[in-house]
């Protein structure tokens, strides 16, 4: 009988993209698991900070790191070199400051036909970090990316661009068939969970998200809206659907909703985007 390795237990170097979400969260504790519960030197835990993540994000990487017993980098994008700055749980930006950094520099915000917050936010500043460690360029070591069994399409995606590229990226959620409600059992057996509400992602208003979903997150979390609006006003449209000003005036008119009348989406970083989520 031919025993199948365990796709958690990473050989070599390698770095783990740990987008704050759940299903990448599961992934780390199951690789943590796999190295029975301490992680080598050599494989690397990191989180990008954009400023736009919710403050329910940040305490669960926190909570993460510390139940976890791991040391995770919080890094966040910044102009100089080396292109990435060293954060903490206390001194992350919470105000977008990286990311309005990155508009202020670029002279427009991310759109419909250009959407690089995540590779610029997020995956580069990771690779800078990887090769601040002494680790070299991708392709040197592993990534691995917390997509599920039953997100085929990304992965597909993912990898052809890993292969271009020559990056070596792995999914082991997928690997061992771990689907979404495996996702949600583990997370309902644990003594913490991401406390983000039902319909509202890690970034709190993703324009890349289904134009229901961005009218709810406005109800359920208006407070934020007026650094979307003043970067849309000062840089032009995010959405070419949509401005963000029209989306506020419509949960404005209807400032409550049937839940049957949209699907909460995964709360993942760059769910919608085309590259890999950070």
């Amino acid at each position: 009988m031919t025993i199948k390795p365990n796709p958690f237990l990473l050989q070599g170097t390698a770095l783990i993209s740990f987008s704050g979400g759940r299903t990448s969260a599961r992934m780390l504790k199951a690789i943590i698991d796999a190295h029975d519960g301490r992680l080598p030197e050599n494989i690397v835990v990191a989180f990008a900070n954009t400023g736009k993540e919710r403050e329910e994000t940040l305490r669960f990487v926190h909570e993460c790191g510390t139940r976890w017993g791991i040391h995770i980098y919080w890094i966040e994008w910044c102009a100089e070199a080396p292109g990435f700055e060293i954060v903490g749980y206390n001194s992350a930006s919470r105000d977008g400051e990286p990311f309005a950094a990155l508009i202020e520099k670029k002279k427009r915000v991310p759109n419909w036909k250009e959407r690089w917050c995540t590779q610029f936010l997020k995956v580069l500043p990771m690779f800078s970090l990887m090769r601040s460690l002494g680790h070299g360029e991708p392709g040197n070591y592993l990534e691995a990316i917390g997509l599920r069994d039953d997100e085929g399409i990304r992965i597909l995606n993912g990898l052809e661009n890993a292969e271009k590229h020559g990056r070596r990226v792995i999914y082991p959620l997928a690997k061992a068939k771990m689907r979404k409600d495996d996702i949600n059992a583990f997370w309902a057996a644990q003594e913490f969970d991401l406390q983000l509400p039902r319909g509202v992602g890690n970034c709190t208003h993703c324009f890349a998200m289904a134009r229901a979903d961005r009218i709810n997150r406005i109800r359920i979390h208006p407070d934020d809206v007026s650094w979307w609006l003043d970067k849309e006003a000062r840089f032009g449209r995010f959405d070419r659907r949509d401005s963000m000003q029209k989306l506020v005036d419509e949960a404005r008119r209807a400032p409550t909703f049937f839940e049957d009348e949209w699907e909460p989406s995964d709360s993942e970083c760059g769910v919608a985007c085309a590259g890999e989520p950070a």
